[in-house]
């Protein structure tokens, strides 16, 4: 048997497809990404709240049990990037010290009481605490206080941090390129998609590895290795099944345009960075709600100079992807966030950043094998961040790519396949794209 690597390509270099790329680039694949401006998209305007609880949503029990178990593979994803990189140890910005949840009027306070409700039939844990022990635990709250929870399993890491990490891990992979192109279609061939079209017009296969340069992988290292039909070269295995490389739809909200059966669309939305004095506003995550409007501001660990950024938002819209600002958005992020912490006044306003969450139309990521040589990992809405650890054990454990070996493996595979069928792309009944719809008209690209 000839050796040869297995080619992957992925679409998309926000955290999510570049966690994807990482996990292939492990189990011994040849990796190409397509994005026209790595790092730009959704994960750049992130705050980074792994926060399961404070996210959970009544009739979205599933999504939120599966959150909180990506949540507790965060340390181990986090050291594994870190070592990967060649980073210190907490350079990611993980932070495990928990989240406040403030309420500022009586109607607020119920709706918080009401999601404490839920995070009890969930087995999320919380607990209320009285305006005093919540100034107790956060002095830089202000007077106006009705209600408080702690919620000590929501977290955050610092998403720009991860990503820097992933495009340095990625980018200088001897078996990776990151190549700054749009992509603009699939290439389909017999019913399976084989490849990726760009903008300029260069297809990029991920068909029979034949060709494709770097040290061989051994035929039986992969996952199911004589069992699966897998040979682990890239070829059909013994039962016949197609085993050739795979495209990774991870474009955000963009995949819809090239995969009709991933139903994905924009949800704008901004956060604002400030830049403060270290002891200026909060030391831990606080997450409000005021007069009905949810915030948050999130502090990072401060620098050496003193200084720290403080990120904050919320807005979630319902309209046409946009990196534009609005100016009512900042107003509004502004207003609520110092009516909960007036010493924001304070900061200095470094940033405003606009981008689109890929949303999906049940709110769950579609993430796993829609066709043939096609795996979708996109459509995560507000999960991105907190799901990209969950989205690395579906890439680790899917039949031909090789088993994450790290101390937390058999619990990241009870999770794979525990959200499996949540997280099915098919489970939308939405499979419009078929060979027909994308003819092969020509050997190298499709019309």
């Amino acid at each position: 048997m000839e050796d040869s690597r297995v080619p992957v390509v992925v679409v998309g270099a926000g955290i999510i497809g570049l966690t994807a790329a990482w996990r292939a680039l492990v189990a011994g694949a040849a990796v190409t990404v397509l994005d026209p401006a790595p790092g730009d998209g959704a994960t750049h305007a992130a705050a980074g709240m792994l926060g399961p609880a404070m996210e959970a949503e009544f009739g979205e029990e599933r999504l939120a049990r599966i959150g909180a178990e990506s949540v507790r593979l965060w340390p181990e994803f986090a050291a594994g990037l870190e070592r990967a990189a060649g980073l210190a140890a907490g350079t990611l910005g993980l932070d495990t010290a928990g989240t406040l949840a403030v309420a500022y009027d009586a109607d607020d306070a119920a709706q918080l009481r009401r999601r404490l409700t839920l995070h009890r039939e969930l087995g999320l844990e919380s607990w209320e605490l009285t305006p005093a022990e919540a100034r107790a635990r956060e002095p830089s709250l202000g007077p106006r206080l009705s209600a408080a929870a702690w919620i000590p399993g929501d977290h955050q890491v610092d998403p720009r941090a991860v990503q820097r990490a992933l495009l340095d891990v990625v980018g200088r992979h001897p078996r990776a390129s990151l190549v700054e192109r749009a992509a603009t279609s699939l290439t389909w061939d017999g019913g399976a998609v084989v490849g990726v079209c760009d903008d300029a017009g260069t297809e990029w296969p991920a068909g029979p590895a034949e060709g494709v340069t770097g040290e061989p992988v051994a035929a039986g290292r992969a996952a199911g290795a004589g069992g699966d039909g897998w040979d682990g070269t890239g070829r059909r295995g013994a039962d016949g099944r197609r085993r050739g490389g795979i495209v990774v739809l991870a474009a955000g909200h963009a995949s819809a345009g090239l995969y009709p059966g991933a139903p994905t669309r924009a949800v704008p939305g901004t956060t604002l960075r400030l830049d403060a004095d270290a002891a200026l506003g909060p030391s831990v995550v606080v997450r409000g709600t005021v007069q009905g409007r949810p915030v948050y501001v999130v502090p990072r660990r401060p620098r050496p100079d003193g200084r720290r950024e403080i990120v904050v938002g919320a807005t979630s819209d319902e309209r046409a992807a946009t990196t534009r600002t609005r100016a009512g958005d900042v107003f509004a992020l502004l207003r609520d966030a110092r009516a909960l912490l007036p010493a924001l006044d304070e900061a200095d306003l470094a940033e405003a950043t606009t981008r689109s969450r890929p949303g999906s139309p049940d709110n769950a990521p579609l993430l796993g094998e829609a066709a043939p040589g096609l795996v979708l990992a996109t459509g995560h809405h507000r999960g991105g961040i907190l799901l990209a650890p969950l989205t690395a054990a579906v890439v680790d454990h899917r039949p031909g790519v090789l088993p994450h070996a790290g101390p937390g493996a058999a619990h990241a595979a009870r999770i794979a396949e525990a959200a499996a069928p949540l997280l099915d792309p098919l489970r939308l009944e939405r499979r419009a794209t078929t060979p027909a719809a994308h003819p092969r008209t020509t050997e190298g690209a499709p019309s």
